[in-house]
């Protein structure tokens, strides 16, 4: 039995504490800003909100505090929203913590220091480089992992033995585990996915999505290369699996549809999505900058249309 502490208590958090808890592990979870999710772990039920059904009672809550992460666990996951990540490399930093660490946050982070892009990694590690850094991407949807869906996904670290290790602690009959130690590449990939599954929605008919789909990965390629990543990474569940997981069926890809419609972005959020997170809206935000005065518009057009159809607020065409 290892002890597992999971710090984010949103729909993948608390899914993925699922099979930790079918592998007999002590698994804690713990929730730093959401009341919502706080209210839902701290039930007597554990009814959770996002996934809509009751949790294992197995799964034991911790409210939040410096304290929690001067415990000894065998394994630390990440799963907070990308606006989360600097508070909890900060705290990681003032802990000390030398437990193996396991991000499954997507996205990600522009450093105006340095101008330049970072991975959800590389903006842990920069904060303690000491950190033994994983992780976790795929296509992943959180409500069919709590319901035991199969489900592949992908564990990056640049020394491959642990990330088997991890896998061997997670993995079950219906959570598969593929391997890779290019964990820049995957984590590019498993973000810009997101952007692109607008792009694809966007199409509006089997014929012409399924065009945007092949020239997508074309130019996920480029970009996944240019930004040190391997390209191959591009075919594998960080890539091109997620990206079909988040084109057929995903809040990207309904803003996509809309901006295919001819709405504007604003127009479209306010009529039609108004209380949803649009990742690849937050992503474009995040380092659309980056990429219009970094990259060769000719190499990957439909990124910089997107980019600009956000940011400028204009109708998306192709």
């Amino acid at each position: 039995m290892k002890r597992i502490l999971i710090i984010g208590g949103g729909a993948m958090g608390s899914a993925f504490s699922v099979p930790c808890i079918d592998n007999n592990h002590k698994v804690f979870i713990t929730e730093p800003y959401s009341q919502r999710f706080i209210k839902s772990l701290s039930s007597k039920n554990k009814f959770h909100s996002g996934l809509k059904l009751n949790l294992s009672k197995k799964l034991i809550f911790k409210k939040y505090s410096k304290e929690l992460l001067l415990e000894k666990y065998d394994l630390i996951v990440v799963a907070l929203s990308l606006t989360g990540i600097d508070f909890i490399a900060k705290e990681l930093k003032k802990s000390k913590v030398k437990s193996p660490i396991l991000v499954l946050t997507k996205g990600l982070k522009y450093e105006k220091q340095n101008k330049n892009i970072m991975t959800i990694s590389q903006t842990l590690l920069k904060s303690n480089p000491k950190l033994n850094v994983s992780v976790l991407k795929g296509p992943c949807l959180a409500k069919e992992l709590s319901r035991r869906c199969q489900t592949s996904v992908i564990i990056a670290n640049k020394n491959i033995q642990i990330a088997k290790l991890l896998g061997k602690m997670i993995s079950t009959k219906y959570y598969l585990i593929e391997y890779s130690k290019d964990v820049v590449g995957v984590e590019i990939c498993s973000a810009i996915k997101n952007i692109y599954s607008m792009i694809i929605g966007s199409g509006l008919s089997l014929n012409k999505s399924s065009s945007l789909f092949q020239k997508s990965l074309l130019e996920m390629k480029h970009i996944t290369k240019s930004l040190k990543g391997k390209k191959d990474t591009v075919l594998s569940l960080a890539g091109i699996g997620d990206l079909y997981v988040s084109a057929a069926g995903g809040r990207n890809s309904k803003m996509g549809n809309y901006l295919g419609q001819g709405f504007t972005f604003q127009r479209a959020k306010k009529t039609f999505m108004a209380n949803d997170t649009v990742e690849g809206e937050q992503l474009v935000r995040e380092i659309g900058p980056f990429i219009l005065k970094k990259f060769n518009s000719r190499k990957i057009p439909l990124m910089f249309k997107m980019i600009r159809a956000i940011l400028k607020n204009k109708k998306f065409f192709i």
